[in-house]
This record gives structure tokens, C-alpha cells and sequence, in this order.
């Protein structure tokens, strides 16, 4: 089995990985799952022909989103190794840095209180920005906690556990307020969550032959943080990268601010051509539409002379319901292709059961999302029509699946 080599596409340029980086890749039966409950269809038809018993490998198209958070803690070890054994061609980590300036990967400079357990360790919940408060039904404060890594040394930011990523507003205790996992996902494999660093994701990911895919998370702290400015915490990190003796090639930085992707640009040009800008400006910016191009500030041939090369919105900024009552790509997925932009989407599996519209991801398409098989019906939208070159996922089985069914590397 370990003689199976990944698509050259994956793994050309790759330094340093072991063997592992050929092994087969383990999907389990999950997507089987979602494409019984598909709605019957030339798409399921395929997908159903593929088979469960042939090889799947891992394929560059197959995104791990923090890991495999649908059902391990985001930004552990473990995450990153369920990843890479479904698949994920590359793997994410979110890059935020301590009070003594390490980087580190977790989702956010400030959930800790959501992602760790922190708050049951006192003498470090006494270090958090604003330790737990609880619920008062009598004034209608909702629980709350704030704990950064900021507040934290490395050497504290070590000692933690990841859990899932949750918790009670309504909550009373600690624990309560912790003990809050949704129950479309599981605590089935959190009793350990080991937390990294941003150098042991690094050493990590190498030695299992995947990608990188680093999101430089803003600051939730005032910066100049102790005299750290933001261009010198968007260069350590590609820094860690040169350190490490990792091309250029094996790297696709990320940022929600462009202002980092034109830093890269102008600092570590081989760097910033690879770098993907999360557009979120649906939630920045009131009068943002995906329809309305005048609405998009700085537009999409602006992006392309800016030299930004991968746009990565979320899902639903992609797709829109047609006139004909199915997906179909939206005029801001046109107008990217239209100014050469690759796209890169996020998240597919991150909304829980799909009954009812799916949420946030799919608000675009909602009148059309009925079922959990509904995901592969938009991904094969995605991938065929709106022409995506990878998608993110909090469950890399999923695509890494798709992939290999539909021939992509």
C-alpha cells in the first residue's frame, strides 16, 4: 500500500517528506453516506459508479480546514494526522502568536476559552483577559470568557488540551459553559488534543509528505504588540518557512487582510504569488453583494493588478439559485474567472445536518438544500462550473473522495 505514489500535481517540489506522503487514503464511510442521500441524478449516478472498493489517494484539490474539526479538536496533532490519512493535500494552521511572540497555530488570538481547557486549569484561567463569567437568567447576561494566547508564554500555551470548539451561553458553571459540543459532531475523540506550534505543524506536515496552507489570523490585541508590528509577524511566519528549508512552491499563505498579501507581494515575492485572500467582506462591509459588482471595493481586475492571484470566499458567495431552479456560478465566481483569478472555497462540512438549508455556507442556495447529499450536489457545481482549483473542509474525506471519482489531482 505504501507504494501508491500521489499525483504529481500533489507532491512535485515536495522537501522532505517521508514515505507516508504515498499512502493510500483512508475515506471512510462518510461520503458512501452522502451520496445515498443525494437526489437521484446523472451526479449521483457517478459518484455511486465510483465505488468503495477501489484505491483512493490523496489529492491537492482535498483542503483540510484546521484539520478534521467535524470530529476531532481543530489545530491538534491528532486533527492534522486524521487529515492527512483521508487525504488532505494540504493542511491548514492558523497562525496567532503568544505573549512572548511565538507562533502558534489556533484558529483565533482569542478563543482559547472555546477551543482549550483553560478555563478548568486556575492558574491559567487567572491569566485569561477576562476569566469566565456566568449566565444571570435574572439580567439576561450570557456567559462569557475571554482568553487569548496573548495572555499566555509558550511554555503555558503547551501545557493545554484541545477540546471541540464550543460553548453555553446560558451556562452556569465551568464546566458547563465548556461542556457544549454540538451533537452533529463528537466528543468521541477529543479526550486528547495536543496543541502546536507553528514549527511543529511545520515538522509535522513535512514529515507526512502534505502542503501548507498557513492563515495569518489578524491580531484581536492593539499592535504594535510590545513593540511587534503586524509586517514583522506576517514575515516570521514566512520566515519559519525558509527555516525550515520548505520552498516557496509547498506554501500558500493566507490572510483575510489584503494588506498581508500585498506585504508578501513586495517582501517575499515567491511567497505572496502562492498567497490565497479570504474575502469575507460580506461580514466587514454592509453594502457588499456577490451580484452586484459594483458593490466589490477593490473589484476583481483591481485584485489582478494588485497581483493577487487566488480569491477564496466562503461557498456561498460562489453559487446562486438559476433561472432554471438549480446552483449555478454567481456573477462574482464569473467575474473572478473572467479577470483570471484561481478560486479556492471555504468550508464544506461545516454546517451540520443539512436539513432545513444548511446555515451560513449555503445561504445563497437555501431554497435548494434539503438533504446532507446536498454537499456533493454544490461541490460538483463548484468544481465543474464555478471551476475551483481546491475546497476546504472540515471533513477532507469528503473531498478527497470527489477528487478522486472525477479524476482531479
Amino acid at each position: 500500500m505504501r507504494s501508491i505514489i500521489l499525483g504529481a500535481a500533489l507532491l512535485a517540489g515536495l522537501s522532505g517528506g517521508e514515505a507516508r506522503a504515498g499512502e493510500i487514503a483512508q475515506i471512510g464511510p462518510r461520503p458512501f453516506y452522502l451520496v445515498d442521500s443525494m437526489k437521484p441524478g446523472p451526479v449521483q449516478d457517478r459518484l455511486r459508479a465510483c465505488g468503495s472498493d477501489r484505491t483512493y489517494t490523496a489529492r491537492a484539490f482535498s483542503i483540510a480546514h484546521r484539520g478534521a474539526p467535524l470530529q476531532f479538536p481543530e489545530h491538534t496533532r491528532e486533527g492534522v494526522r486524521a487529515a492527512a490519512r483521508m487525504g488532505a493535500g494540504s493542511i491548514e494552521c492558523d497562525v496567532v502568536f503568544t505573549r512572548d511572540r511565538h507562533l502558534v497555530c489556533r484558529h483565533a488570538q482569542c478563543d482559547l476559552h472555546t477551543t482549550t481547557d483553560i478555563l478548568a486549569r486556575p492558574e491559567l484561567a487567572a491569566k485569561c483577559s477576562r476569566d469566565f463569567q456566568p449566565a444571570d437568567p435574572a439580567t439576561g447576561r450570557k456567559a462569557s470568557a475571554r482568553c487569548c494566547t496573548s495572555d499566555l508564554t509558550l511554555a503555558e500555551f503547551r501545557t493545554l488540551n484541545g477540546k471541540m470548539d464550543a460553548f453555553d451561553a446560558e451556562a452556569t458553571t465551568r464546566a458547563a459553559y465548556m461542556n457544549a459540543t454540538p451533537r452533529w459532531r463528537t466528543d468521541l475523540y477529543a479526550t486528547t488534543g495536543t496543541p502546536m506550534t507553528h514549527g511543529e505543524y511545520i515538522v509535522l506536515v513535512k514529515s507526512l509528505g502534505r502542503r501548507f496552507i498557513p492563515e495569518l489570523k489578524a491580531p484581536e490585541v492593539a499592535m504594535p504588540f510590545g513593540g511587534y508590528t503586524q509586517d514583522q509577524y506576517a514575515q516570521a511566519m514566512i520566515d519559519a518557512y525558509r527555516q525550515a528549508g520548505v520552498p516557496a512552491a509547498d506554501v500558500r499563505p493566507q490572510s483575510f487582510q489584503l494588506r498581508d498579501i500585498l506585504y508578501w507581494l513586495e517582501a517575499e515575492p515567491d511567497f505572496g504569488r502562492q498567497a490565497l485572500w479570504l474575502d469575507n467582506r460580506d461580514e466587514t462591509d454592509p453594502g457588499f453583494d456577490p451580484e452586484t459588482p459594483a458593490s466589490w471595493k477593490p473589484g476583481m481586475a483591481d485584485l489582478a493588478a494588485l497581483g493577487l492571484r487566488t480569491l477564496a470566499p466562503p461557498l456561498w458567495m460562489l453559487v446562486r439559485v438559476g433561472a432554471g431552479g438549480g446552483i449555478e456560478p454567481s456573477a462574482y465566481a464569473r467575474a473572478a474567472k473572467a479577470a483570471g483569478l484561481d478560486l479556492i472555497t471555504w468550508s464544506l462540512e461545516r454546517s451540520g445536518p443539512l436539513k432545513g438549508g444548511g446555515g451560513y455556507y449555503y445561504k445563497s442556495i437555501r431554497p435548494l438544500i434539503e438533504r446532507d447529499g446536498d454537499v456533493l450536489a454544490l461541490l460538483d457545481v463548484l468544481y465543474r462550473d464555478v471551476g475551483v482549483t481546491g475546497v476546504f473542509s472540515d471533513w477532507p474525506a469528503t473531498t478527497t473522495f470527489y477528487a478522486n471519482c472525477m479524476g482531479i489531482e
